[in-house]
């Protein structure tokens, strides 16, 4: 689809994490269409530098760049945000993209199961980390945005309190259903946060509807089979599944507009939980707990 839908947004700073493939490098390049400084935080070295020089090739766009942020250390997301801090230059639009699907039980650096630990609990530092600059950026008619990746998937998940690890009967599209729910609950109390502190900030979920990328690789076989025959019939391209993340990072009738859960550009209904303040409340400061971060709330 072409970039004329949105207005250009030069001297506007992005983040987007796992630009490199699928919905996050097609949101990543169409970001730098519209003019957009954009920073791909990823973990791959030579598949970003890649997608930086290709997405700077295509849209003539030079202010394209790479910072490495490995999402499954706690340590690599505090080093990026220390670079990026250095750059001195503001942020606009965070869009947290990057995720594992289905990936057999195993955790991260730091000791959590991977769904949840990547998934979720990487942006959920990254978005705090970040907080400030983005609060800085903001203006009155001009707010920054968080935008969150989550799935329909959450539809069907669970949010179990008592084992967030999902070390009881481990399923991968169950672990993977909960950090897509963790990301709506976190999305919405986030933004009543940043209203009630009267900051130029807005956080938003959005849902890509089923996009054909390499998040299916970990599925079972016959959905891969079935996915390779079918995929151009049932799928989203990457281009199609990133229009709601760019819709929700730039279209101006979302300026001012936080906690709602979009999708096909449209805000609609997310999982009835998801609405539940206490839980939001509860995820949260357990959040803050397992990152370190100061719980505000």
């Amino acid at each position: 689809f072409s970039s004329l839908v949105f207005p250009p947004q030069p001297d506007r700073v992005a983040i987007v994490t796992g630009g490199t493939d699928g919905i996050g490098y097609a949101t990543a390049k169409h970001l730098a269409r519209l003019g957009m400084h954009v920073v791909i935080a990823g973990n791959n070295e030579r598949k970003s530098q890649e997608a930086v020089r290709t997405i700077k090739e295509e849209t003539l766009n030079n202010k394209v760049e790479f910072l490495y942020c490995d999402l499954a250390s706690m340590s690599s997301i505090r080093h990026f945000v220390r670079q990026f801090k250095a750059k001195n230059i503001p942020l606009h639009v965070l869009v947290n993209n990057a995720g594992v699907m289905m990936v057999p039980q195993r955790t991260t650096r730091d000791g959590f199961e991977e769904h949840f630990g990547v998934n979720y609990l990487g942006h959920f530092l990254l978005t705090n980390l970040l907080l400030d600059t983005l609060k800085e950026s903001g203006s009155p008619g001009c707010c920054a945005r968080v935008v969150t990746v989550s799935s329909a998937t959450h539809y069907v998940g669970e949010l179990n309190m008592e084992d967030l690890q999902s070390s009881c009967g481990y399923s991968p599209p169950g672990a993977y259903a909960q950090s897509k729910l963790a990301l709506v609950l976190f999305t919405y109390h986030l933004q009543s946060l940043l209203a009630s502190s009267g900051s130029h900030v807005t956080a938003n979920a959005v849902d890509p509807g089923v996009v054909n990328t390499d998040l299916y690789r970990h599925v079972f076989w016959g959905t891969r089979l079935v996915k390779r025959l079918l995929g151009w019939l049932l799928f989203k391209t990457p281009d199609e599944g990133a229009r709601t993340s760019i819709y929700a990072a730039v279209a101006p009738e979302l300026e001012g507009v936080g906690g709602r859960y979009l999708y096909n550009e449209e805000a609609t209904q997310s999982l009835q939980i998801t609405y539940d303040k206490k839980l939001q409340r509860q995820l949260w400061a357990r959040s803050c707990e397992m990152t370190g971060v100061l719980d505000v709330t």
